[in-house]
């Protein structure tokens, strides 16, 4: 598969677990497994597209700056699960911060699938995007994602 495709198969899966951790309530265990678990695939997925994503890209002229963005997105997303970690969750101010989380989550998604996969498929070959997507998903695999 090309990075492409791996990408977007994490960004399902992540789609579907802010779905599954929206619909937990309080400090219960089904909130803090289903947090674990999105801050695991956030993470991997952030050190693995850095590697085999934005590394390439950013030594393209047309690319760097769309990398550099994606790139920064990554550190604003690390913060904001820094602060709900610190956060008590069974308080609203988890739930607001949970929120601030998902809309950076889904709007870096949809970033990266309505334009920053477009820049990239003209400036990787066919040969690059099969061999990164072996890549990145070797991995996310040796992570345990």
């Amino acid at each position: 598969m090309s990075i492409f495709d791996e990408l977007k198969t994490d960004h399902d899966k992540q789609r579907a677990l802010l779905d599954n951790l929206s619909d937990t309530q309080g400090d219960e265990a089904e909130r803090r497994t289903q947090f674990n678990v999105l801050k695991a695939q956030l993470q991997a997925h952030a050190t693995a597209e850095e590697r085999y994503f934005y590394s390439p890209l950013i030594k393209q002229d047309s690319t760097v700056e769309l990398s550099r963005h994606g790139i920064a997105e990554h550190h604003e997303i690390d913060e904001l699960i820094e602060t709900l970690e610190r956060t008590d969750m069974s308080s609203p101010t988890w739930l607001q911060h949970f929120k601030s989380l998902q809309h950076k989550v889904l709007h870096h998604l949809e970033d990266e699938e309505q334009g920053f996969f477009q820049q990239a498929g003209k400036v990787l070959s066919s040969q690059e995007k099969s061999e990164l997507g072996s890549k990145y998903r070797s991995e996310m695999n040796e992570q345990g994602i």
